[in-house]
């Protein structure tokens, strides 16, 4: 027992870095957003090729400019998006292990559907987590994609070599494994109760001690003193604690921020300006 929080501050926490994994993919989105076409087989072309024509025809940001960098970019391309579904795995593992801990019975303080938990194999009070606990896994797998591409390509030279199709079979299913992970915490998360009434234990009551010596600070006295009647009080049983809690500044219980939150996960996914893409995709198609 330590300090007071809530499940929007948890919860809020978990949004927040998904909007810092969408930063860095968005960096490699426009690592990807290059047109390699004209490079040939590594070296150029003879033939008069206008690549910024197929640049702007295919909605392509920009394009390699070197052709031998167009070759060198493959393995590294698919290393650095490895990278971001690997940051965006490692939120949702995180957020698999507290649900897993907070779902279980010493914590209690959520509880996950029937649906998404199984029953022990010979305990009948037993609920696993088991979809959270192989979504874990499946993150943590995924995890390991970026280091798994970086040892097939890492002893490359410059050029294009056989080695490097072996990335594909790991790489391509990575994004359907991810996209189902998503999927499967969006349903589940949606779906627990929360406990409200957690509070009601009287083994949480000393985690408004802090907030208590802060109270009497506030008041006047020093914080060393504070801390020491505190103390003195939960060690002879008479600490009685005030569990109504009103902070407002940024990040606090009371005000967690999320709409700031959204606003950046809104900005982030706003500027991969897909339109470019689409708009193209479109002519192409003649639609």
């Amino acid at each position: 027992v330590a300090m007071p929080s809530s499940f929007g501050l948890w919860f809020a926490a978990y949004a927040e870095s998904l909007a810092d994994d969408l930063i860095v993919m968005q960096a490699a989105y426009r690592v990807c957003n290059r047109n390699p076409l004209g490079s040939a087989a590594g070296y150029g072309s003879s033939f008069p090729l206008n690549r910024t024509q197929t640049t702007d025809s295919l909605g392509f940001e920009t394009m390699d400019y070197n052709v031998v960098y167009a070759q060198m970019g493959r393995g590294k391309t698919e290393r650095i998006v490895a990278s971001a579904i690997a940051s965006i795995a490692a939120t949702l593992a995180k957020l698999a292990f507290d649900a897993c801990l907070y779902n279980s019975q010493n914590f209690a303080f959520i509880k996950l559907p029937d649906a998404f938990t199984t029953g022990s194999s010979i305990m009948p009070h037993k609920k696993n987590p088991d979809v959270f606990e192989l979504t874990r896994a499946k993150c943590n797998k995924l995890q390991a994609l970026p280091y798994q591409i970086t040892l097939i390509a890492n002893n490359l030279p410059s050029g294009y070599f056989r080695d490097l199709q072996i990335i594909k079979e790991l790489f391509l299913p990575s994004f359907d494994e991810l996209e189902e992970c998503l999927d499967m915490v969006d349903l589940m998360i949606s779906q627990i109760a929360v406990n409200e009434h957690i509070l009601d234990d009287k083994r949480y009551d000393y985690m408004f001690s802090v907030e208590e010596v802060n109270r009497r600070v506030q008041t006047g006295t020093p914080f060393r003193d504070a801390y020491k009647q505190v103390g003195l009080e939960i060690e002879a049983g008479k600490f009685s604690p005030d569990k109504h809690i009103r902070h407002t500044h940024e990040g606090s219980i009371g005000n967690l921020c999320n709409d700031r939150i959204t606003e950046l996960m809104r900005k982030t996914i706003d500027s991969f300006d897909f339109a470019r893409t689409e708009a193209a995709e479109a002519r192409l198609l003649g639609r």
